[in-house]
């Protein structure tokens, strides 16, 4: 659950041969910037190679992602997931089989990234065919990773490691600290937000994913929510996810000083300018039913100012 503001066209299979390696990324950058215009502004912070890998994995992940939410998800099988997971790896093997595969083909070739979560990404669609509530929020947890965790994992390898501190003689045999946990964290506290922006959007499609655990807790009922439902029980129960949400995004920030120094502003940028979409929540008076969240554009040219200002400290 990406969620998409409008259905990403699928490139048609080319029955002839596949586009150029630029126009592949031209694709991939196409894509990043008419579906996610907030963090396609945090990939323009990065080096040209990274920024296009990273667009490459967007692209991949949003497709990923149409096979359950888009508007053929009905025609959607378990099969349909094995298959897409075979083309994954016919990928990996340097075999491309849509066009925007072709920039990522090229990606994989440049840097390190790893299979796995990809894979785990699958078996997050997996739960969105069987699953339209979450009892506990070690199940939500669970799916947040798959979906969105997995992206900070395949968003690491692109971004690199910063070895600066392991040049010296007496530091080379020096552990280097890979922050995995962090990387997931911000991919959970990003799909949290998501959440917890489009209950409205999401129960409207017979979707509850708040915990029905959390629910139960402020005395707070599916059918409330189903109803868009705004009283103090609400309002106590938006302000605790809205924490536990801002909790994913305390640990995410521990991580990025061992990031690559080229991607401390970047990954700064985007992790300051999705955490205030939950300010916005909190300014629209946790009404997500009929208002959507989203922050104004002078305030993300402010906020990618500030988060420069921090890279630079931090």
């Amino acid at each position: 659950m990406l969620q998409l503001s409008k259905p990403v066209p699928t490139p048609p299979i080319s029955t002839n041969s596949l586009v150029s390696v630029e126009e592949a990324y031209e694709i991939c950058r196409q894509i990043t910037a008419e579906y996610s215009k907030t963090f396609y502004l945090g990939t323009l912070l990065m080096p040209e190679a990274k920024r296009r890998a990273i667009w490459a994995i967007y692209v991949w992940c949003r497709r990923t992602d149409e096979l359950v939410d888009g508007p053929d998800a009905g025609n959607t099988t378990p099969e349909t997931l094995m298959q897409w997971e075979q083309d994954l790896e016919a990928i990996f093997r340097g075999c491309p089989i849509e066009d925007p595969d072709v920039a990522l083909v090229d990606a994989l070739k440049r840097f390190p990234i790893d299979i796995q979560p990809f894979r785990d990404m699958i078996a997050g669609q997996q739960m969105d065919l069987y699953r339209s509530r979450y009892e506990t929020f070690d199940d939500l947890n669970l799916y947040c990773y798959r979906v969105a965790g997995t992206v900070g994992l395949m968003s690491n390898a692109v971004m690199g490691i910063d070895q600066s501190s392991n040049t010296a003689p007496w530091n080379r045999d020096t552990y280097i600290s890979v922050p995995k946990d962090e990387a997931i964290a911000l991919g959970i506290a990003n799909q949290l937000t998501n959440i917890l922006r489009d209950v409205g959007e999401d129960a409207r499609r017979g979707r509850i994913y708040l915990p029905l655990e959390d629910l139960e807790r402020f005395d707070y009922s599916e059918q409330d929510l189903l109803d868009g439902i705004i009283d103090e029980r609400w309002r106590t129960l938006m302000k605790f996810q809205i924490r536990r949400a801002r909790e994913f995004y305390a640990q995410a920030e521990r991580g990025i000083t061992y990031l690559s120094r080229d991607a401390h502003w970047p990954v700064w940028a985007a992790l300051m300018l999705y955490r205030q979409i939950l300010d916005e929540i909190e300014h629209n008076q946790y009404d997500v039913f009929t208002k959507r969240a989203y922050v104004p554009g002078r305030k993300k040219l402010l906020t990618v100012g500030l988060a420069r200002m921090r890279a630079e400290v931090l």
